[in-house]
């Protein structure tokens, strides 16, 4: 698949993850996928284009969760852009200013506004901060971007993926592109 795309695209997603042992190292890297943007994505869209009074904030941080155990059996299911909400609903939020944002021409960075935007989330030594009551593990298998709309948080981005056993030593490098 190609990361690089035409500026005539359509509205899309994408998301590549590595993860690090704590030397820095890459223990494995599972190139890039196809994310979700739910319907939400377009009420934000349009919050944001009404201009005054402001309803919309835009990206307010990533949420992780475990999902479902039973998704390692089959795989977990697809998203679906009528999804509103995480399966796991204690997840772990990595908040804005812990993430990195970019405008991006084809796969370089630029300063001037694009249509595309990088967000890159580092989950570091013991984040999420599981095992908890309700992980017993750092297994990750969903992740989704936060926004808020009329004073609510919003998903409107989403992902269900193949498990991650992310120890409490390893760095989860996450990579998202959201193509306008």
């Amino acid at each position: 698949m190609s990361i690089i795309e035409t500026p005539t695209d359509r509205l899309h997603g994408l998301y590549r993850d590595v993860l690090r042992a704590p030397d820095g190292g890459v223990l494995w890297d599972r190139g890039w996928q196809k994310n979700t943007i739910v319907v939400d994505a377009r009420r934000l869209l349009a919050a944001f284009m009404r201009g005054a009074p402001v309803a919309a904030l835009g990206v307010q941080g990533l949420r992780v969760g475990a999902g479902d155990a039973a998704w390692d059996l089959a795989g977990p299911p697809p998203t679906a852009p009528t999804d509103t909400a995480l399966t796991d609903p204690n997840f772990f939020t990595l908040p804005r200013a812990a993430l990195q944002f970019d405008f991006l021409t084809g796969g370089v960075v630029t300063p001037t506004p694009t249509n595309r935007l990088q967000i890159i989330a580092r989950l570091g030594p013991n984040q999420p901060p599981w095992p908890d009551p309700n992980h017993p593990t750092g297994t990750l298998r969903e992740f989704g971007l936060l926004a808020q709309l009329d004073g609510a948080g919003t998903l409107f981005n989403y992902v269900r993926h193949p498990a991650i056993a992310k120890d409490p030593a390893s760095t989860l490098e996450r990579t998202i592109w959201l193509v306008f």
